[in-house]
């Protein structure tokens, strides 16, 4: 399991938006736009390809990792190890001095292979509260938030749960100045 756990945050550090702005630009893509080394930032730099290259590569990261966990046979309470590890590592690259991306990618990726119909479900409610928030941003986070109790109610075994709540955790964290950005009566800033 902790070969798995270290190998999957190796995989999170891979920071795509970072190479890729890099070789094709040969800028550090965390002194430009937003500042931030994601598909966003990555989108703002390169334009729609660029984010969509970045998104697509950093999904195949949390896959991999999952993956190559599998293979090891690590067992399922491992898996949520190896989640938290590929996410921590894309959000905080060691070799970027801890600033990567905002990890959404990256997670859904992850728990597509863990668990498939996970991220349809996460994204299901995300539409149903992009209707009432008018936010993405928001809609995504509060849909993080609600997956582990969705799972609850529905009666998922403990594993799932505790790995999509320990996810929304991170991944809540990581996106909290696009939140507060984002809130009713706070000046909109483009933090992501």
């Amino acid at each position: 399991m902790l070969v798995a756990t270290l190998a999957a945050y190796a995989l999170g550090c891979i920071s795509t938006a970072y190479y890729i702005v890099r070789v094709l630009k040969g800028q550090d893509i965390r002194t430009l736009g937003s500042g931030n080394a994601g598909g966003r930032n990555a989108g703002r730099v390169l334009g729609r390809g660029g984010f969509a290259a970045v998104a697509v590569l950093d999904a195949v990261k949390g896959l991999a990792a999952v993956l190559l966990a599998r293979w090891l046979q690590v067992p399922e309470w491992g898996m949520v190890a190896v989640l938290l590890a590929v996410v921590a590592g894309h959000i905080w690259p060691v070799q970027l001095g801890f600033r990567g991306g905002k990890g959404i990618a990256t997670t859904l990726g992850a728990l597509l292979t863990y668990n498939w119909p996970v991220p349809f479900m996460l994204v299901g409610i995300m539409l149903l509260l992009y209707a009432l928030l008018r936010s993405i941003t928001l809609a995504l986070m509060a849909a993080f938030a609600l997956l582990p109790l969705l799972l609850l109610a529905l009666g998922w075994t403990l594993e799932p749960v505790v790995a999509c709540a320990a996810l929304a955790v991170i991944v809540i964290y990581a996106n909290r100045s696009n939140i507060l950005a984002r809130l009713p009566g706070r000046a909109r800033t483009d933090a992501s």
